[in-house]
């Protein structure tokens, strides 16, 4: 039995690979900070066909809801930033309008300010932060408005007004424990690294995972655990204390996947009433130690 067992065990770490997809359900940021979990069942979309379908924001335009996520094909190799007009992927389009969009693009942190819409898509290849603005009448077009940071390879930034500055968060790959925090008093302002950079935090909360919000004039970050795996669960942590030169944080609890797609859950967010998610399963493919080896490979170049 024990050998059957490590049969089958070696043969799903070899054949096994991530498949990652979204999700939604009728949920807001004060009703999650009451119940600390997932309000019901998730609704899935039906499965796209390439690998990597995640990093879910949504916003509503005209009484619109229009879907903005990560596309990976893992053959292609590098993410694209993509739209749909529904929660259908059958209507999806790429974004256009980004610098130079051969590079890996990702987190498409989406966020609005009188009544405009803004996104700080991840371009950590292209070492830069850029702030873009979206077209109201065609939300699938982005125009790069400035640079907000360069010369690192930033992932994950996320960006919030509070106490009358907006924050923007980031980290860099492979520097776990390690938040970076900018600050500035205008979109159009210089942005200000912040007094303690890099601000040492726990494993599990240096990394974003989705759109900060506040509820009841308090501030949440949501943040990626990876302590299972990549991409395991979501920590949504309270910022108990920021200002340019201190900042204090506490986590308030942790948000687990739910099955099917319960190996892995690393982005959330809100807008109308709605929460979208992603989701990680495992899949079994005969090309998975071929994909395996590649992606190794690809992580050595970052």
């Amino acid at each position: 039995m024990k050998i059957t067992e490590t049969i089958s065990k070696f043969l799903d770490k070899i054949f096994l690979y991530d498949r990652w997809n979204i999700g939604y359900l009728r949920q807001t940021p004060e009703n999650l900070i009451l119940t600390q979990k997932l309000n019901g069942d998730v609704n899935w979309l039906t499965e796209d066909t390439v690998d990597y379908a995640a990093d879910p924001f949504v916003i509503q335009v005209n009484s619109k809801t229009h879907l903005y996520y990560e596309e990976l094909n893992f053959w292609k190799g590098k993410g694209e930033i993509m739209m749909t007009d529904d929660m259908l992927f059958k209507s999806k389009k790429k974004v256009k309008g980004i610098v130079n969009d051969a590079i890996h693009l990702s987190y498409p942190y989406l966020f609005t300010v009188q009544n405009q819409l803004y996104c700080i898509p991840e371009t950590a290849t292209a070492r830069q932060v850029a702030l873009y603005q979206i077209d109201e009448k065609d939300p699938c077009r982005f125009k790069k408005i400035r640079l907000l940071l360069e010369g690192e390879a930033f992932v994950d930034s996320s960006i919030v007004y509070f106490k009358n500055k907006y924050w923007l968060f980031s980290s860099m790959s492979r520097k776990p424990g390690k938040l970076y925090i900018f600050h500035a008093d205008g979109l159009d302002a210089p942005f200000k690294p912040h007094s303690l950079n890099p601000i040492n935090v726990a494993f599990n909360v240096n990394r974003s995972a989705g759109r900060l919000f506040i509820v009841d004039q308090r501030l949440y970050m949501p943040t990626q655990n990876p302590e299972k795996c990549y991409g395991g669960s979501v920590m949504i942590n309270e910022i108990t204390n920021i200002s340019e030169t201190e900042f204090q944080y506490q986590t308030a609890f942790e948000l687990l996947p739910q099955p099917p797609y319960d190996k892995g859950l690393h982005t959330i967010n809100f807008a109308g009433g709605l929460m979208v998610i992603d989701g990680k399963r495992k899949v079994f493919s005969a090309l998975g130690p071929l994909k395996k080896i590649i992606g190794k490979i690809r992580n050595l170049k970052f």
